[in-house]
């Protein structure tokens, strides 16, 4: 009776590590905890846009989308931009950003972020920007990175 029990516990370990797997596959492609940031390496229309992202326990649990200017003022933060965007344009920075940065949070994946009408040029900015993060956050390099401009943004 011993042997089988023995054997038992034996053949459930076996078993669980066939289930979980034993090689680092799935660790792999988790993300590491930290902070990570983009910045596009140009100004675009007097901004340059960002996105930071926190990682606990591998998972994102925030993500910061913005654009500062020279003088390091904060686009969603600027009333007037505001105004004239929204009437405008129907959308204005406060509002896409947090869109934008829920739906990487909701997400995780890029190409899943719907691009809203009159942001669309952020948005591709803030879909170049998380695929850059994502993949620092897979690697664990939390350097800055700097995501190069479209020639046509201005």
């Amino acid at each position: 009776m011993k042997k089988c029990g023995i054997f038992g516990i034996l053949l459930g370990l076996f078993v669980c590590m066939m289930v979980c797997g034993c090689g680092n596959s799935k660790e792999d492609n988790e993300f590491k905890d930290g902070y990570y940031t983009a910045v596009m390496s140009d100004y675009s229309f007097g901004w340059k846009e960002y996105v930071t992202i926190c990682v606990m326990k591998h998972e994102i649990v925030s993500v910061e989308y913005n654009a500062r200017n020279k003088a390091g003022f904060i686009k969603s933060w600027d009333s007037a931009y505001m105004r004239n965007m929204n009437s405008v344009m129907g959308i204005y920075p406060n509002r896409y950003t947090r869109d934008y940065a829920a739906q990487l949070l909701g997400t995780k994946d890029t190409e899943e972020i719907d691009l809203l009408t009159g942001a669309t040029n952020s948005g591709n900015n803030f879909r170049r920007l998380s695929a850059a993060l994502l993949e620092s956050a897979r690697t664990g390099n939390t350097e800055i990175q700097v995501v190069e401009t479209e020639p046509s943004e201005e």
